[in-house]
């Protein structure tokens, strides 16, 4: 399955926004992580992020048709941070978060580290992210007794 990258704009707010909950729900009815759950974010909080300056959306499309999202947020220079990224429940499992995280390096070249956050306790996720070159910080954040959110970081080479 090949994926492109399209840029994501305010009109683009509800269709982003249910792609997110049903993306993420999941998760949320496992992990019932109900402060910090995208799937339980509110349309506006996803506008915000859209209309962010210092970020760009893009909808992870294979053959036009939508089927996850990613955000990168650069914080400083060199320094970007991926959040949220999600592929539609029926598309997972294909490789299709490893590609849309390399075309996402390839669009900022001048990147000198990517860093994001995972659930501990989604050892799959764990494992691309690892098998991505990112490494665990040592940061942790406990969101309840179900989940762990855990940070990872890739400095790139120059």
């Amino acid at each position: 399955m090949n994926i492109s990258l399209q840029k994501a704009v305010e009109s683009d707010v509800e269709l982003i926004f249910d792609m997110q909950v049903r993306a993420f729900r999941p998760l949320l009815e496992k992990y019932r992580d109900y402060d910090t759950s995208p799937a339980n974010e509110t349309v506006e909080q996803v506008r915000a992020r859209i209309s962010q300056p210092q970020s760009s959306y893009y909808h992870i499309l294979t053959d036009g048709k939508p089927l996850g999202a990613i955000r990168v947020l650069w914080r400083e220079e060199g320094r970007y941070w991926i959040s949220p990224i999600f592929i539609l429940p029926e598309y997972q499992g294909r490789g299709l978060a490893q590609r849309t995280i390399e075309r996402i390096w390839e669009l900022y070249p001048e990147a000198a580290s990517w860093q994001l956050a995972t659930l501990l306790e989604e050892a799959r996720n764990c494992y691309l992210y690892e098998k991505m070159g990112f490494v665990r910080t040592g940061e942790q954040k406990r969101l309840n007794e179900r989940a762990t959110l855990v940070f990872y970081q890739k400095v790139c080479s120059s």
